[in-house]
């Protein structure tokens, strides 16, 4: 068992499939069946925020960054996992959330952003200013984007060094599918040319330097590439390791890195065994879990209806889809097509941007009133065959639905263990 992500790029140059993975999900159900997966096998657990999720105003969670480690800190006591083997990450974090407004304010927006990061205890920060601001190109290139990336790193290590707090590693690079899935079919996605990843690398190792930064810069420990791996609203592309062939031998060439594979969600186990080989050993995974508690909730939402007429038809998914159409601002620009088709999306696309939805008082109410229905009522072998037949459930949980969500949410982080060593 490893017990720092610095150790990665050593296990990776020493053939040893080691991986971890990265828990981006801010859902209770979630972080409480990581943190049991981790303690049951005695693994470290990396849970992380975004910068639109979690910032200094409060995301889309309402949390910021010491809110959201308190939250996470207070079901890992629940859960009796040891505070040691926790990791809190930030992920993308940058001006993105104010990419609206010009680039000074914006970045001094982020500068404080990351400060409080560091402040809340994350140790894993991941620099992103590739965006453009007001008046700016979409996307930066290098030059621009490694000054901001050393900008907000020199904030990162100042607020380290002033608080007594631990020096964060750093991950660098933004070549990533698009946040959260595509919105559109797609066929097949193009890795990152390892000139490109060269280039990233050599530009930001340049302005590190020139900054003064070279310390934080020892802590870089990875770099976030395209491995040629999404998903969209309906469909998933899965790795084909011979197409990152040329990137991959790039590791051989900068053996302080590993590489960081974002929208992992939905690959098969064998897929994410082979990333890991492949020197992608942190493994971003956030829709596809809490996709599989929603097709939970959705299954329990029938079992329930079946079993309690008083319980009414689908009590749950009829609550989620007037919530969604009353404040359709989390789905309307991503989904697409016919009535029909856009119900579909809301409620089972691969995206999961249903998961937005989770937290509003009226999914919270339907939820309550689903696991009031069925807590302590034996539901019978056949409705779970019906409406879960994927899902082991003992008999013994058989009355206790929140443990049949976490063992939904649970089978797709054993994928991600046996992918990485665990």
């Amino acid at each position: 068992m490893f017990k720092s992500l610095a150790q990665l790029a050593t296990a990776h140059r020493n053939g040893d499939n080691a991986g971890i993975t990265s828990v981006c999900s801010a859902h209770p159900l979630v972080i409480r069946a990581a943190l049991r997966r981790g303690k049951k096998h005695g693994q470290i657990v990396l849970i992380e925020a975004t910068c639109n999720q979690v910032n200094q105003y409060g995301g889309y969670t309402g949390m910021t960054p010491v809110d959201f480690v308190v939250f996470v800190e207070a079901i890992a006591r629940e859960e009796g996992f040891d505070r040691n083997n926790l990791i809190f990450g930030g992920d993308h974090l940058g001006p993105n959330p104010w990419r609206k407004l010009p680039a000074e304010e914006a970045m001094a927006k982020a500068e404080a952003m990351v400060i409080d990061y560091i402040q809340a205890g994350f140790t894993k920060i991941h620099l992103d200013a590739s965006m453009g601001c007001a008046g700016e190109p979409p996307a930066l290139d290098d030059a621009v984007t490694a000054q901001r990336a050393a900008r907000l790193a020199k904030a990162a290590e100042q607020a380290a060094a002033a608080s007594g707090f631990a020096l964060p590693n750093y991950i660098i690079g933004t070549e990533v599918p698009v946040p959260g899935g595509a919105d559109h079919a797609l066929t097949e996605v193009t890795p990152t040319s390892p000139d490109a990843a060269r280039h990233t690398i050599a530009v930001h190792r340049a302005r590190f330097a020139s900054e003064r930064l070279q310390a934080a810069f020892d802590r870089v420990i990875g770099i976030v590439v395209q491995p040629g791996v999404e998903f969209g609203n309906e469909n998933v592309v899965e790795y084909r390791p011979d197409q990152a062939v040329a990137l991959t031998k790039l590791l051989a060439h900068e053996p302080q890195f590993v590489f960081e594979a974002h929208s992992t969600d939905y690959q098969s186990v064998q897929s994410l065994s082979a990333l890991v080989r492949d020197g992608f050993p942190i493994l971003k995974v956030g829709p596809g879990l809490t996709f599989a508690l929603r097709e939970a909730l959705y299954g329990l939402d029938l079992i329930a209806s079946e079993l309690d007429k008083a319980y009414g038809e689908r009590p749950l998914a009829r609550a989620m889809e007037r919530l969604m159409l009353d404040k359709p601002g989390h789905w309307a620009s991503h989904y697409h097509g016919t009535d029909d088709a856009l119900y579909v999306q809301r409620h089972y696309s691969y995206s999961d941007r249903i998961r937005y939805y989770w937290t509003e008082p009226e999914a919270v109410e339907a939820v309550n009133k689903l696991m009031a229905a069925l807590a302590g009522r034996d539901i019978p072998e056949t409705l779970l065959r019906q409406f879960l037949p994927d899902l082991a459930v003992p008999p013994a949980d058989r009355s206790k639905p929140e443990a049949i969500l976490i063992a939904a949410i649970d089978r797709v982080l054993a994928d991600y263990s046996a992918a990485c060593g665990w």
